[in-house]
């Protein structure tokens, strides 16, 4: 037995993505704790529970909208790894990196998001 959006690569990828950005984040000063730190944790962890609350019980145009959020999760991620970038809490490698899959997976999310049909 099993829930429909765990067998979504997007959900699997993003799971994966949370847990690496949520690792990342852990190496950040301490002062940023309730800023950076949090805002960059929910922000990647909304990318999947969006996928997750979309997929259940609603209409295509609803789990359409919610990988929107996803999305949209998603760029405040990126945004948040610039700040992190720009305050020397990660290096330009990791930015990079993170960066790199940030981009690859918005664009299995939003070839995804295209294929559903109303």
């Amino acid at each position: 037995m099993s829930f429909k959006f765990e067998k979504l690569v997007i959900w699997q990828k993003s799971m994966d993505f949370g847990e690496q950005v949520f690792n990342l984040s852990q190496s950040f000063p301490k002062d940023e704790v309730f800023n950076l730190t949090s805002q960059i944790r929910r922000a990647a962890d909304s990318i999947a529970l969006n996928i997750s609350e979309g997929s259940i019980l609603q209409s295509k145009l609803e789990f359409k909208k919610f990988l929107g959020y996803s999305i949209r999760s998603l760029a405040e991620t990126v945004t948040c790894l610039y700040k992190a970038k720009n305050r020397k809490y990660i290096t330009e490698i990791e930015f990079e990196r993170f960066y790199n899959e940030s981009y690859i997976l918005m664009n299995q999310i939003i070839a995804f998001r295209n294929q559903i049909r109303e």
